[in-house]
């Protein structure tokens, strides 16, 4: 079998067959098929595309092209959640204590981010002492015994997945949904979960602007989920503006405590009742998506699912305290209000906008290498809808530096406002299944 071969058959249109996309990615991760040949293919694929079947086939084996991680010593039904990012996106803070306080075993392997903020361990390490680094046999026990563990992702989870995504981003390739859906859904099959629920997100803060194409990916995650034997749905939810109202790691949390303690903003908290009760009903704890949300309402209402979110923090080495006393979360130096200059209402944020602002704070990571400040980020007074008046704030800054002129600038060029009212913005626009 020759590789040229396939990038011919492949740039005619032509399905790739098992054994030609395993000898492809076999080769890619040994080394013995160079890079200008898989970025030839990917090209190919960029603009023929990939069937389903295929789809499938590449993701199982970008699975097989690394260790994969047995979660068979945990009991119960064990779902993963994942979310195609956004901006303050806080759920899985959230989420993992809420549906493991019901009997959902909560077994989350997370990486750090890159982007706007930090991903969930870079969040969870704003709670001092707190550790991801624990071992296999550690991370299986407390999640037989408390329901929920975070670990940080093992370095020979999907080394074909890493090395096809540095390739794609250099070559112009990212965007193509056969080759994102493959990506996102080899990790999440290979990180050992028997279901999947997706947070697929749209709008301008989100990886897909556009809901067509969002939808599109949504699809072909579910069809490959559930092809590779995992129950999958997706939920398709707006990141038009950011969800909820902080941007930033110790912010994140203090807003994930608030919305464990029945106070946090309307949209977290949907949005999480929303994918949690997907995950109650793949975990059989529930019949249906509304005894479901039922279940989970009740454990917020009743303190359970903060009383989970301390056991879980306190069983990774952290300061459990924090959750009566958000003051002990990083404090950044200077608070600055960013104020309204006209009045009228809020009719539209750009989230991307105010996420690359939160970024430039020191929030988040423009390499791998960049260092994160646990305590900066941006606190929205105000969102879409909302009505506003002359000199109000819109938005405090939690900044350790004074001279960030251009960062105020970026925030206040993100709001839109109009004396017209704009309605509320969807939160959910449709949920995959099949």
């Amino acid at each position: 079998m020759r590789m040229v071969d396939l990038i011919e058959k492949k740039r005619d249109g032509k399905a790739l067959l098992k054994d030609e996309i395993d000898f492809m990615i076999e080769g890619y991760t040994t080394g013995t098929v160079p890079d200008y040949q898989i970025s030839a293919l990917a090209m190919a694929i960029y603009f023929q595309g990939m069937n389903e079947e295929e789809t499938a086939l590449l993701t199982d084996a970008i699975v097989r092209s690394g260790e994969t991680i047995d979660l068979s010593a945990i009991k119960g039904i064990k779902v993963d959640k994942h979310s195609t990012g956004g901006v303050g996106d806080t759920t899985t803070l959230v989420l993992a204590p809420l549906v493991a306080s019901v009997g959902v075993p909560v077994a989350k392997m997370s990486g750090r981010g890159l982007g706007h903020t930090g991903g969930t361990i870079d969040k969870l390490e704003a709670i001092k002492g707190f550790s991801v680094e624990i071992t296999n046999d550690t991370f299986i026990d407390l999640v037989n015994k408390n329901r929920v563990a975070v670990i940080g992702q093992t370095d020979n989870l999907t080394p074909a997945d890493k090395k096809l995504y540095s390739l794609r981003d250099v070559t112009a390739t990212v965007n193509s949904i056969p080759l994102i859906a493959s990506s996102i859904m080899s990790k999440k099959i290979a990180s050992g979960a028997d279901a999947i629920v997706l947070d697929v997100k749209t709008g301008a803060g989100a990886f897909m602007k556009e809901f067509d194409e969002t939808k599109k990916l949504a699809k072909a995650m579910v069809k490959i989920g559930n092809d590779l034997g995992k129950k999958t749905s997706a939920i398709i939810s707006d990141m038009g503006q950011p969800l909820g109202y902080a941007i930033g790691n110790a912010l994140e949390v203090k807003e994930a405590i608030d919305t464990l303690q029945g106070k946090g903003p309307d949209d977290l908290s949907e949005l999480c009742l929303t994918l949690g009760s997907h995950m109650v009903v793949f975990a059989e704890k529930a019949k249906s998506l509304e005894e479901a949300r039922g279940l989970l309402k009740q454990s917020l209402q009743s303190g359970k699912a903060l009383s989970h979110f301390k056991l879980f923090i306190e069983s990774q080495g952290g300061d459990s305290s924090v959750i009566d006393d958000v003051s002990k979360l990083p404090k950044a130096k200077y608070e600055m209000e960013v104020k309204s200059q006209k009045e009228g209402y809020v009719s539209n944020i750009i989230a991307d906008k105010l996420g690359t602002a939160a970024m430039m704070l020191g929030a988040g990571r423009a390499t791998k290498t960049s260092t994160i400040d646990l305590s900066v980020g941006l606190e929205l007074r105000k969102k879409v809808g909302d009505y506003v008046k002359e000199g109000e704030t819109i938005v405090v800054v939690h900044s350790n530096n004074q001279q960030i002129e251009d960062i105020l600038l970026r925030i206040i060029d993100s709001y839109t406002i109009k004396k017209e009212k704009t309605s509320t913005p969807h939160l959910i626009y449709d949920v995959i299944t099949k």
